[in-house]
């Protein structure tokens, strides 16, 4: 495949973007190039990074003593087709080659979660020497560089071993079990990592892995999810995320009890977040609005900063919602030392009580509202560019919860992988969501947010939750008709990286 860069044309779409888009206010300040890097706090204060995680990039599946995930298992279930992460973007061998790449882009953090299963095959007891060799090799790379480890410890991928023996994340047992986990990978490798998440996205894991059945492990009931031969969409959302939250507050206990002191580091959990807009100004929809907040966010929010679950939910759900104990309240309360937030779109909230009225209820219908997108003239998958709702979620994190420091751990731009090639590598329309993103996380730093970085998803293309290989978010697209897996700079790495080398990006279009 022939290197392309951004030519004439290139620049030519960007403007047209910019044009048909002006009507948004801090896209046209952003595209304009009136932002760089130097506005926003110098690192180690503020950093910009990309992400990954472990089954998404590093391939390798049956290699070095490394045992099936649950993501194994859903991959080679065929929802999505063929596609699976056995081989992904084979990181697992080409880490230096990637963080080389790192390196020229100019990251400063690189956020990227660890295998439990590479590390405990088993799920615990045996620590695998290779998958503890691969982490510390990864780890020292980009130190030796320069570039920031933010680490995840669980994204999607518990051992398939622990979900076949008593169920995974539906049953207590997994809190000794990820806090052991937990305590190796603190003592392996956090006199080099200072960031520790210890749950991607949480929230929608619970929803989407218990309800929907559409992600691992894939348990729902009928009528609430598809292709559903095992669970109950009525009870296990809510069963999952309570050992989830002990799990966390287990974990983050040992970290501030035997290593934070002497590592220096910080401990916290991640969720998606929306910006939740009422779809009308109705007392009705402007209310649903507040459910579905302390359903998706204060879900997990409540507890860790307030110790319990919100009031709606305890109404709505009854009995079906666990209690913490007076001891498991205290231990979850302020267990986060910082929140992660994964941030994409603005969901528009319609009031739907008639959800409430039939006997049996999913987590969705409990939420008595539904979460609509407005799409607008964008092409088909992917995301509108609606920069405001950045600014919502911030201010809500603000004003309710404290201001935690909060980490922007994922926000990008779907685009399709099979479109024409002058299309994949000249991802004009990632450009403009990233600026106008970026913009607005900008003003939202000025109006007082405790933001301290912001981390593009992904840096190169990988193996998606929701479409396998098919779709990408990635900085670097990799021809995965390669056998060597060839990645290639999108627009989008070029434009990164111009701003991370702190030019504006009119300086980059001239020079390109």
């Amino acid at each position: 495949m022939k290197r392309m860069g951004c030519n004439a044309y290139c620049v030519l779409i960007l403007v047209l973007h910019v044009v048909a888009l002006k009507g948004s206010p801090a896209l046209v300040q952003a595209a304009a190039g009136d932002f760089s890097r130097d506005d926003f706090p110098p690192p180690p204060r503020f950093v910009f990074g990309a992400g990954t995680s472990a089954y998404q990039v590093e391939g390798a599946a049956f290699e070095d003593g490394r045992s099936p995930s649950i993501w194994d298992t859903f991959a080679h279930s065929g929802r999505l087709g063929d596609d699976n992460g056995d081989i992904a973007c084979d990181m697992y061998h080409k880490y230096k080659e990637d963080v080389q790449l790192m390196v020229n882009t100019g990251l400063e953090a690189y956020r990227f979660s660890i295998s439990w299963s590479r590390v405990l095959p088993n799920g615990r007891g045996p620590v695998n020497p290779k998958g503890v060799h691969y982490y510390n090799s990864l780890i020292n790379e980009l130190l030796s560089h320069g570039i920031q480890p933010h680490v995840t410890l669980f994204h999607y991928d518990i051992p398939q071993a622990l979900e076949d023996e008593y169920g995974g994340w539906l049953s207590p047992k997994i809190v000794k079990d990820f806090t052991t986990f937990a305590d190796v990978c603190f003592r392996e490798f956090g006199d080099r990592v200072s960031h520790w998440t210890t749950m991607n996205e949480a929230n929608v894991f619970v929803m989407g892995g218990y309800d929907t059945g559409a992600f691992p492990p894939g348990r729902c009931s009928s009528p609430f999810g598809k292709n559903c031969t095992r669970g109950s969409s009525t009870t296990e959302p809510y069963i999952a995320t309570h050992n989830i939250l002990l799990s966390h507050a287990s974990a983050a206990r040992l970290y501030k009890e035997k290593y934070q002191a002497k590592q220096h580091g910080l401990i916290g959990l991640d969720i998606l977040a929306y910006g939740l807009v009422p779809l009308t100004n109705s007392s009705e929809d402007e209310k649903a609005a507040e459910r579905v907040h302390d359903f998706f966010h204060g879900w997990f929010l409540n507890p860790l900063v307030f110790g319990d679950y919100p009031e709606s939910m305890k109404k709505s759900v009854g009995p079906r919602l666990p209690s913490f104990t007076p001891l498991q309240s205290k231990l979850v309360k302020g267990s986060c030392d910082f929140f992660g937030l994964n941030h994409y779109r603005t969901m528009y909230i319609k009031d739907d009580p008639d959800s409430l009225n039939t006997n049996t209820r999913d987590y969705l219908g409990d939420m008595a509202a539904n979460m609509l997108s407005k799409q607008g003239q964008v092409p088909v998958g992917e995301f509108p560019i609606d920069p405001a709702g950045l600014q919502i979620v911030l201010e809500n994190f603000k004003e309710v919860y404290g201001n935690l420091p909060v980490f922007i751990y994922e926000n990008g731009q779907m685009t399709n992988h099979n479109a024409s090639l002058d299309a994949i590598l000249n991802d004009t329309s990632r450009v403009a969501y990233l600026e106008a993103f970026m913009g607005s996380l900008l003003q939202a730093i000025r109006n007082g947010s405790n933001v301290k970085g912001y981390f593009v998803w992904s840096f190169m293309d990988l193996f998606e939750l929701f479409d396998g290989l098919k779709a990408t978010f990635g900085l670097y697209y990799v021809d995965f008709e390669d056998p060597d897996l060839k990645r290639y700079a999108r627009f989008s790495a070029h434009w990164y990286s111009s701003f991370l080398k702190r030019r504006r990006i009119n300086q980059y279009l001239w020079d390109h």
